[in-house]
């Protein structure tokens, strides 16, 4: 029975994990991963290091754990198929701009093996699926799926984390004009 002045442990466990991950996924998204520290993450979290570590096991742990992405990538099969790529792209853009831990999970993807890890699940759990919804043979789909994330990926590298001028002055109708015909192309086109 609480008194009204107590607070339930569970509640209190969820509460400082939930502190945790949201200052993880910030410094991840400001400093990359090897920047990022478990100290500076307690600190943001207004915790003692041990408590991270007590949850999360290591920094990787923690990693894993803040950047659970869902994509929440459209169902093309429901996308008439010669739209399926402009619907990708159209997608993927709304991501990239209201996603920070995407361009975290960019960041530490190139530079450390835990972040490319964590790409290559988030690839093969969720765009492989995608890709294979509209792709005329199916042991293509892996290939045609890899072809959508460099272009996507490409893409997000030069507009989000390394701000180049002309990728960042690019519309979302320019962009949505220059890709979606291509990664078109890399699901339903034949085999060259």
């Amino acid at each position: 029975m609480t008194d009204g002045t107590k607070t339930n442990p569970a509640r209190r466990s969820d509460a400082t994990r939930g502190a945790i991950l949201a200052a993880a996924r910030e410094r991840f998204a400001a400093d990359g991963y090897d920047r990022a520290t478990i100290r500076a993450i307690a600190k943001d979290a207004r915790i003692d290091p041990s408590m991270v570590m007590r949850y999360y096991g290591s920094k990787e742990g923690l990693f894993a754990a803040a950047v659970e992405l869902d994509l929440r990538l459209p169902d093309l099969a429901r996308v008439p198929r010669d739209e399926a790529g402009q619907a990708l792209v159209a997608h993927f853009l709304g991501l990239w701009e209201e996603n920070e831990e995407l361009t975290a999970v960019l960041r530490v993807g190139a530079t450390n093996q835990a972040g490319a890890e964590r790409m290559q699940s988030i690839f093969r759990d969720q765009l492989l699926p995608v890709a294979r919804q509209v792709c005329p043979d199916p042991e293509q789909a892996p290939a045609r799926a890899a072809l959508c994330a460099a272009q996507l990926l490409g893409l997000a590298l030069t507009r989000y984390v390394l701000r180049l001028a002309p990728a960042r002055e690019l519309t979302r109708e320019e962009l949505l004009a220059w890709l979606g015909p291509t990664v078109q192309r890399y699901l339903t086109a034949p085999n060259p």
